[in-house]
């Protein structure tokens, strides 16, 4: 029998619609032996001055002026379809299109799946031009929708919330064509992971209360002096911090730990993450779609600290209005709400138990479900 061929798209502005796209491929490998699946960076193959532009211009923008983007953000979601800018913007990206169109050609999909609304873009022209023949989905990544992730002739969408499906009709797009799915996450994080013995992997107390720093600590100082107020606080808890690749953070955050032994584990890149978080109570992080519903999937509330305007302030909204999260604006409000939950371990239950009503660990499954049955 002849593999279905599943292309995904991703654009790596930020990490989390990479990261979507890579949790669709490695369920859907999991899952079937009959399933060819390929994933593809656009940004693979467009000219380097449009790749700095859309990629590197984006990262810039949020780190160094997040007012800024939040402008942008908002103003081209309220731009006109047919407007000059966005005319011009369009005409741009046809012109990036032609290696993606000749990779596609290649392989010959029988369904591609965006999780950024760039190719969609590109791909909605080919389809009305009857020049691409096999449907196209749509999953977005955020608590929000953009106007620029609404195309014609998409076969459908996946919505991360009931909010976002309703969106998407305001939109436009027909009901039918909607599916409430959440955003797909790596199969590592729909695992029943036993705390304790994940606990001891790591040297930590499971009796111990836990709490996780996630890196991209904006807005909050370093790592380390985050990790020195929070340590200070009265009450005994265990903290993990995660300084990713910023050697010098895991540097300082080692030397915090001889002050205080048994109760602070710094780590730096880690394919662990999931066994992290079953030992944890709390994440404190950045609200990224991504690294939001994969804190849901585990049933973990969180401190999320300094959203960027745009798709994360809308993320921690969403948070907020469920209850499933606090939102910390410096690093003072964060280790004042860090002591508020010491001290009410109710209110930190009860935002568990939200947490973990509101996951949706088999995102990934039920979108391959949908697409599939589509195009049998």
């Amino acid at each position: 029998m002849q593999k279905k061929k599943i292309l995904l798209l991703s654009v790596s502005a930020g990490a989390g619609h990479k990261r979507a796209a890579e949790a669709i491929r490695a369920t859907a490998l999991q899952q079937s032996e009959e399933l060819e699946v390929s994933h593809l960076d656009v940004m693979d193959f467009v000219t380097a001055g449009f790749r700095k532009v859309y990629t590197d211009f984006y990262i810039k923008l949020v780190n160094k002026a997040p007012t800024l983007w939040g402008y942008l953000y908002h103003a081209t979601n309220e731009a006109q379809a047919d407007g000059t800018m966005e005319k011009l913007r369009r005409g741009i990206e046809r012109l990036n299109a032609r290696p993606l169109l000749q990779a596609i050609a290649d392989f010959q999909p029988d369904v591609i799946i965006c999780t950024h609304f760039l190719p969609a873009e590109m791909l909605s022209r080919l389809l009305r031009k009857e020049r691409l023949h096999c449907p196209v989905w749509v999953q977005v990544t955020d608590f929000d929708l953009h106007r620029m992730w609404v195309h014609e002739h998409m076969a459908g969408y996946f919505a991360a919330s009931e909010e976002v499906a309703d969106r998407m009709r305001a939109n436009g797009i027909a009901a039918g064509q909607i599916h409430v799915t959440g955003i797909p996450i790596m199969p590592a994080f729909t695992q029943h992971l036993d705390r304790t013995v994940c606990a001891r992997e790591f040297g930590l107390d499971p009796a111990c209360q836990t709490f996780m720093l996630m890196g991209g600590g904006a807005g909050l100082g370093g790592l380390d002096k985050v990790a020195e107020r929070l340590l200070s606080l009265p009450g005994h808890f265990q903290l993990i911090v995660l300084a990713g690749n910023n050697a010098p953070a895991l540097h300082a955050l080692q030397q915090l730990a001889q002050r205080y032994p048994g109760r602070l584990l710094p780590q730096g890149f880690t394919d662990k993450v999931e066994r992290l978080m079953a030992c944890s109570d709390l994440v404190i992080t950045k609200p990224g779609g991504l690294t939001t519903s994969e804190c849901l999937a585990m049933g973990l509330p969180m401190i999320v600290n300094s959203p960027i305007p745009g798709q994360e302030e809308r993320n921690a909204d969403f948070l907020l209005e469920q209850g499933v999260a606090m939102k910390a604006y410096d690093d003072v409000s964060l280790t004042y709400r860090v002591n508020y939950l010491l001290q009410h371990p109710d209110k930190l239950r009860d935002m568990h138990d939200k947490a973990r009503a509101l996951g949706k660990p088999h995102a990934a499954s039920q979108v391959l479900q949908q697409i599939l049955g589509q195009a049998s």
